[in-house]
């Protein structure tokens, strides 16, 4: 595209420059003063232009001035034309943001060449600031779209208007970026039986999370297929922990989405309080009972995801009125203060024990508090979930 070059000067000199950069090949505008050149600058948007200093009606430097308080025209590149040689002249031009200044008489190969080189490197300037603003459009874009993604990910979380016979729940979900790799909620699986399950997949952000909607997905299919599927089996495997990490592992090889993740599952049935739990390499669930007994639900296997084809174990227990059970995601471990010190199981578990009579509210309100007090409030570096469940007992 042809450059347009705005030539504001009120001497002969304006017809010797048209003439020449026309044979250049530039398309040239002129203007014999400031007030004129103002005009022809807001209505033609050149890409240059060559300014002369001393002009009726309006001076070089005022007109200058003028354009680059004019968000229309302040990015137009200024050089200055004059017969002023004064050191004081040019500091005044260009610290008014001309680009350059040529004082008379000039060399026309000179001023031709310095012209090449500003427009060059005007286009090149506009070139970036497009780029720029496409990478901001796009920034804004993609901010709005994970937003929109996290909004997806935390409605697969447990519903604050979620109602559970014979059980109290309390969770928290602190993603690192705005979105994140933890996942966890609960499954209604029959009428007596409650599927807890929290979930932590490698890495961060969007391809970790996509990983746990389809891993949600999963876990939902399964549920919603109790009664047919394996129907002449006793022990359908949303009912069982051991048999359902075991399918997970078959559906979800690391090469499938270059993602492994770790889990716990857990079934409760809320009548009799029997729970029976697999761990997948996940920190283990906590059962803090009523009368201040610890115990760490540790039986499972290795690593969804890695085919490492070692058959994974089922635990099984029977919860009491007011005992708790805590599933929880090592970035709550892995806090770190600003002496990158590590929170840790060791503080993690004596908390618990310290405090096994609060409610499940007070326990994870106090939890946070001391959490973040050690940390010094830093920010997280992973993301953090916790989930803990109180069982009531029968009537």
């Amino acid at each position: 595209m042809t450059s347009k070059i705005l030539i504001v000067d009120d001497g002969f000199d304006r017809k010797i420059l048209g003439h020449i950069l026309t044979k250049e090949g530039y398309e040239v505008l002129e203007a014999a003063d400031g007030a004129e050149g103002l005009r022809l600058s807001l209505e033609f948007q050149p890409d240059l232009i060559l300014l002369d200093v001393n002009m009726p009606k309006l001076d070089g430097f005022g007109l200058c001035t003028l354009l680059q308080n004019n968000a229309r025209t302040s990015e137009i590149p200024v050089i200055f034309l004059t017969s002023l040689d004064e050191a004081q002249d040019k500091i005044i031009g260009l610290e008014m943001g001309a680009v350059d200044y040529i004082t008379k008489p000039y060399d026309i190969g000179e001023v031709t060449a310095r012209i090449r080189n500003q427009l060059k490197i005007h286009h090149l300037t506009c070139e970036l600031r497009r780029t720029n603003e496409e990478l901001r459009e796009k920034q804004r874009q993609l901010d709005a779209d994970l937003k929109a993604a996290a909004s997806i990910q935390r409605s697969l979380l447990p519903s604050d208007r979620l109602h559970l016979e014979r059980v109290s729940l309390v969770w928290r979900f602190y993603p690192c970026d705005l979105i994140g790799g933890d996942i966890f909620n609960i499954l209604r699986i029959r009428d007596d039986a409650l599927g807890f399950y929290i979930i932590d997949v490698s890495g961060h952000g969007v391809p970790a999370a996509l990983v746990t909607v389809s891993i949600t997905q999963s876990l939902h299919y399964y549920k919603e297929n109790i009664n047919i599927m394996n129907c002449s089996c006793p022990d359908p495997a949303i009912l069982s922990p051991r048999r359902l990490l075991t399918s997970l592992d078959r559906e979800y090889p690391m090469e499938r989405f270059d993602k492994y993740f770790t889990m716990a599952y857990l079934v409760l049935n809320s009548c009799t309080g029997e729970l029976v739990y697999a761990n997948a390499a996940h920190p283990p669930p906590v059962l803090l009972r009523a009368t201040g007994e610890f115990q760490l639900l540790e039986e499972g296997g290795s690593i969804i995801g890695l085919g490492a084809g070692i058959p994974f174990l089922e635990g099984r227990t029977l919860l009491q009125r007011g005992d708790k059970v805590i599933l929880y995601t090592d970035g709550l471990v892995d806090y770190q203060n600003d002496r990158e010190e590590f929170f840790g199981e060791e503080r993690l578990y004596a908390f618990f024990q310290k405090n096994y009579a609060a409610s499940i509210q007070q326990l994870t309100d106090e939890l946070f508090a001391t959490l973040y007090a050690f940390g010094n409030n830093a920010k997280l570096r992973d993301d953090v979930s916790y989930l803990i469940f109180e069982y009531q007992g029968t009537s």
